[in-house]
This record gives C-alpha cells, sequence and structure tokens, in this order.
C-alpha cells in the first residue's frame, strides 16, 4: 500500500514523543532538522580530500561542537562518527530525558509522600479526636 510508509513514520515519531517525554511533535522535528543539518556538513567535508584545509578546520570545529555537547567523545574523532549519530543520540541529552530517567532516593520519596498525606492525616486526627472529646465530656 502507498501509505504504509507514512503510517510507519507516524507510529515511529509519536514512540519517540512518548518515550522522551516531548511536548509535541514540533521539538522531534526540530531535533531531526538540526541532525539533518549536521550530518549534511559532515558529508560535504567528507567529499573533499583529507588534505583540504576547509575539511581541516570545518571538520575539527564539528568535532569540537559534538565533543562539547556530549554527542560523541574524545575517542571518536571522525566524521563517520558524525554520520552515524541518530535522532536518539539528541534526545538522550536532553535535560528533560535525564531528569526524568534519574533515579530518585527513596528517603526523598518518603518524605514527599508523608508529607502530602501528613497534612490531611493530621487535621483529621484532630477533627476525630476533637468529636471524641465532645462525646465523652
Amino acid at each position: 500500500m502507498w501509505y504504509a510508509k507514512g503510517v510507519e513514520r507516524l507510529d515511529a515519531e509519536l514512540k519517540l514523543v512518548g518515550e522522551y517525554c516531548l511536548r509535541c511533535k514540533r521539538e522531534l522535528w526540530r531535533v531531526q532538522y538540526a541532525l539533518s543539518r549536521i550530518r549534511n556538513a559532515a558529508r560535504i567535508l567528507l567529499i573533499l580530500e583529507e588534505k583540504d584545509p576547509r575539511r581541516i578546520v570545518e571538520g575539527e570545529a564539528l568535532m569540537r561542537r559534538m565533543t562539547r555537547c556530549g554527542l560523541l567523545d574524545e575517542s571518536q574523532n571522525k566524521l563517520d562518527y558524525v554520520l552515524a549519530l541518530t535522532v536518539e543520540n539528541f534526545l538522550e541529552r536532553r535535560l528533560q530525558t535525564l531528569s526524568s530517567r534519574l533515579v530518585w532516593p527513596s528517603l526523598f520519596i518518603m518524605l514527599e509522600c508523608s508529607s502530602s498525606r501528613g497534612a490531611s492525616d493530621g487535621r483529621m486526627k484532630r477533627k476525630n479526636q476533637k468529636a471524641a472529646a465532645k462525646k465523652a465530656g
């Protein structure tokens, strides 16, 4: 069927939006666009000869930018690694993704749960004690 590829793309986009807690598909499209521009720049530089000064200067700048952003390691200093980047690599570096995947210590969770229930439990307990004291006295 002619529309099967479009449906698969939409399903993949929806899965990424849910997996990485994106607000809307526009955020995903923005990342895809940024990745396509970076990969296009790497492709253009790879076409040039290895000794070409433009390839050396712009290639090092591109690799430095990718390393600084945390997308590539120091050991991955070739343009081929830039071409191997995926949307998932970019989305893993988002602050929202990192904070949502952070494992919270159980102490904080216990304190949060007790503080949210403590106020209403304490008020009801005092109210019930007051009602019991009126009945008894």
